[in-house]
């Protein structure tokens, strides 16, 4: 029986589990949107709704806790300035979970785990920009291949 156990092991130590989750919390909160499985979007979800909840107390104390469950490169002021702005007049259910189909190779069930009124920028943020020049030097060799 699985009486008071919560959470899944999925096939993992409890430390891989845990730096997952830590992995997996910093890139919901950087780019705001991630796809995933389904069962570790739904335990991921409790973790980063308790997080932004820390993150609106604002104090050093939350701080501080916040950065023991996060890795060190992860974006903790977007926590605490950004997010506790957005959420003010929202008393929890920050994250949304939406089903996106099987994953082709083993089919698993994947889904795309986003925070609620989120900036549809920040999933864009890591994407390098084409420069002027490469675009021009493009435009360039494209147009002097002689047509057939």
């Amino acid at each position: 029986m699985r009486h008071r156990l919560k959470g899944r092991k999925l096939n993992r130590t409890s430390a891989h589990r845990k730096a997952m989750f830590k992995n997996l919390a910093a890139s919901l909160i950087k780019y705001e949107q991630i796809t995933t499985t389904v069962p570790k979007a739904k335990d991921l979800r409790p973790i980063v709704e308790k997080m932004i909840t820390t993150a609106k107390k604002g104090s050093l104390h939350a701080r501080r806790q916040l950065v023991s469950k996060l890795p060190r490169d992860a974006n903790i002021g977007k926590l605490f300035n950004e997010l506790p702005e957005r959420y003010k007049n929202r008393a929890g259910g920050y994250v949304r979970i939406l089903k996106k189909g099987m994953r082709f190779g083993d089919s698993a069930p994947m889904a795309v785990i986003e925070l609620v009124d989120r900036n549809v920028e920040e999933k864009k943020q890591d994407i390098p920009k084409k420069s002027q020049t490469e675009e021009v030097k493009n435009n360039k060799n494209t147009e002097s291949v002689p047509k057939k």
